[in-house]
């Protein structure tokens, strides 16, 4: 349970991968990347997409054609574009960021307005806001819609562009019964990642105009992420939002599972209170105890955990993790922390 990112491809998947019909596809003509293009687009209400190895190069080429060398982003402080892209924005694309803090990654348009500097000489311009659905470090929390078409609109009305990062967007939709294509409506552009829960070996697919798509390719090409018979890849994304889609409902109720029965536990503090999707996030009472303390003793017991820093354990749910194992993980942590907060 130490990241969605875990997940193996299954036998069907598998067998969709090796049956699928390739071309190449730097030169626009890998039959399967271009209709798991199309079918990504289509869900997410945009003119086009692109295929990319990753959902970090999906944020990197977003902010490479938003940007300029120079400008400024606006995010949340433990957004994954902020702490966990290895500084890629500021590296290649030249800009800088300004992190606003929020509680469980979820901030308002108040909040963006006091990030936005006023047009100066001396100032950098404030050009894209970023924002993830649902959170990541944050906890997996839920943007409400109208608070997120809030924050996109008073981008908008600023001249800033809007980008939204959807590693777990379909989750978003699998909690609510929102669809993507309601939350990614009037985003200049947005992706999903195919590689979380919807559990292929690689890839993501970034949206938007078409004339959008067009700058984007032409940043992947530059990155080395132009690919070949890249069909093989996209073939499990297809398999995926063909068959694996429900599958986020059921991640949702194990972390719901894991959740009632840690959370009567006095040693430990959940922060959200309460799982909003496939994403716990829990501390400790005890300052003597550290996250870092509590996943090795859990891994030492077989559960995998993620420590996030000293203070907080991530804990995430995906298709590897059945119910009768998220019911035994559940236990297991429980009794390391009942252990760790006796002095055990």
């Amino acid at each position: 349970m130490y990241s969605d990112t875990q997940t193996r491809p299954t036998s069907g998947m598998r067998a969709a991968m090796a049956g699928a019909v390739v071309g190449d596809e730097q030169s626009g003509d890998d039959p399967t990347t271009l209709e798991l293009c199309r079918v990504v687009a289509d869900l997410l209400g945009q003119e086009a997409g692109v295929f990319m190895p990753s959902g970090t190069m999906c944020n990197l080429v977003a902010i490479l054609t938003h940007t300029r060398p120079g400008d400024e982003l606006i995010c949340d402080h433990e957004s994954h574009i902020y702490g966990t892209e290895a500084a890629g924005a500021a590296a290649l694309a030249g800009i800088s960021i300004r992190a606003i803090t929020s509680p469980h990654g979820v901030f308002d348009a108040a909040q963006v307005l006091e990030m936005i500097r006023p047009r100066t000489r001396t100032a950098p311009r404030t050009t894209l806001l970023s924002v993830e659905q649902t959170t990541n470090f944050s906890g997996g929390a839920v943007w409400p819609l109208a608070q997120l078409q809030a924050v996109r609109d008073l981008a908008h009305a600023h001249g800033l562009k809007a980008h939204l990062d959807g590693a777990r967007l379909l989750n978003a939709s699998a909690a609510t019964g929102i669809s993507a294509r309601e939350y990614a409506l009037g985003w200049d552009s947005a992706w999903i990642d195919l590689s979380k829960g919807l559990g292929c070996p690689v890839g993501a697919v970034l949206c938007g105009s078409s004339a959008f798509v067009e700058q984007a390719w032409q940043w992947k090409y530059r990155l080395g992420g132009a690919m070949r018979q890249s069909g093989v890849l996209a073939a499990a994304g297809l398999y995926a939002l063909e068959h694996h889609l429900p599958q986020l409902v059921a991640d949702h109720a194990n972390a719901q599972t894991i959740w009632h029965v840690l959370s009567p536990c006095g040693a430990l503090r959940f922060d959200p209170p309460q799982p909003a999707s496939n994403i716990l996030r829990f501390g400790f009472t005890s300052p003597l105890v550290t996250a870092h303390e509590f996943a090795a003793r859990c891994l030492k017991e077989g559960v995998r955990v993620r420590a996030i820093g000293s203070d907080f354990v991530r804990v995430t749910t995906h298709l590897d993790v059945s119910a009768s194992e998220a019911q035994l993980a559940a236990q297991t942590m429980l009794a390391v922390a009942q252990s760790l907060s006796q002095g055990g």
